[in-house]
């Protein structure tokens, strides 16, 4: 398999680095064509067994190479999207509802991450454990963090801050903070609210000194917190390709689920997290995300999130899930 990993900055310049990223690349073989993807930590298995594991896969390297592109959320993921950077990419509720609506983004849902249900880990909202912060009322005027603005998250913490009464645009600071420097923000009183997410909510909790001020499940019990996205062209325009690659990912969720000892040494390769600080959560049951067999996308979940959405005001027109689904390129693809 080809790997090459880019990390690419927020900011004014995005769209001209990205596009340069696109004419930049050097030419692989005429009969091996690259897929541009983009992916982001944490919780994208199937990929990190991919970058990770290459010689475990058949197609990667000999169909088709992969130029891996790092982000920081989903949200930047769709402006390259747009841009024409990336064929493929991972993606939230709200971001592509966003990406669709506000930047006719045209795009197949080809795989699932992570979701979560009542008896999974969700990602939460921590305050310090002697904070004066106890419901959401007590957020107004306070500085709240997020990953990325405009990730998928945005979405459940809107529908929070709307429940306790505020206005979730005029009562809070929104500040980014990524999630590696969620703690930090936190704990210096950057922040008086941090997102927390696996592994670094693990982390966060072994110091301890934080507490959860509510979660993603609190909002939504049943989610798909992030998914496979690959632009409507690229698929229609190469679908035995495009295949292959959801082939790939398929295959990748089958053998992280199968293997969890190995899951965790991949992802600590991946994401530089201690392999004892992820073996003391990752795929266990009641601790970390909920992971489909196959990779495979539940659209009900996917429908009743958009719905949510629209009728919270987040999103200006209601969307049909079925839109963004490929009748014969959709995990699990064997």
């Amino acid at each position: 398999m080809t790997i090459r990993s880019t990390r690419l900055h927020k900011g004014a310049i995005l769209a001209a680095a990205l596009a340069s990223l696109a004419h930049a690349m050097p030419a692989q073989a005429e009969d091996i064509p690259t897929i541009r993807v983009g992916w982001t930590m944490p919780g994208e298995d199937s990929k990190y067994w991919m970058m990770k594991r290459p010689e475990k896969f058949e197609a990667p390297g000999k169909t088709y190479n992969v130029e891996w592109v790092q982000f920081q959320g989903t949200a930047p993921m769709v402006q390259a999207m747009i841009a024409g950077a990336l064929d493929c990419s991972t993606q939230g509720a709200l971001s592509l509802a966003n990406g669709h609506l506000q930047g006719g983004l045209n795009s197949y849902v080809v795989a699932s991450h992570l979701g979560t249900a009542p008896d999974s880990f969700s990602p939460y909202w921590a305050v310090a454990e002697d904070s004066e912060v106890k419901t959401g009322a007590d957020l107004k005027g306070k500085t709240v963090g997020i990953n990325v603005l405009g990730s998928g998250l945005y979405g459940q913490l809107y529908l929070y801050l709307k429940a306790a009464g505020l206005d979730p645009q005029k009562d809070i600071k929104l500040v980014e903070t990524g999630f590696p420097g969620s703690e930090d923000a936190l704990r210096a009183a950057r922040v008086d609210a941090a997102v927390m997410n696996q592994p670094f909510a693990a982390k966060a909790e072994a110091k301890g000194g934080i507490r959860k001020l509510f979660t993603i499940n609190d909002v939504t019990p049943n989610s798909l917190q992030i998914f496979e996205v690959c632009r409507k062209d690229f698929v229609d325009e190469n679908p035995e390709l495009a295949a292959n690659y959801v082939r790939d990912l398929t295959r990748g969720m089958d053998m992280a689920l199968a293997d969890r000892a190995e899951s965790v040494k991949v992802a600590s390769e991946v994401t530089k997290a201690p392999a004892e600080v992820l073996d003391g959560f990752y795929m266990k049951d009641g601790q970390d995300f909920e992971r489909a067999p196959g990779a495979a996308v539940d659209f009900k979940v996917l429908q009743a999130m958009l719905d949510l959405y629209h009728d919270a005001g987040m999103i200006p027109a209601k969307l049909d899930a079925e839109s963004f689904h490929h009748a014969q390129i959709a995990a699990p693809l064997n």
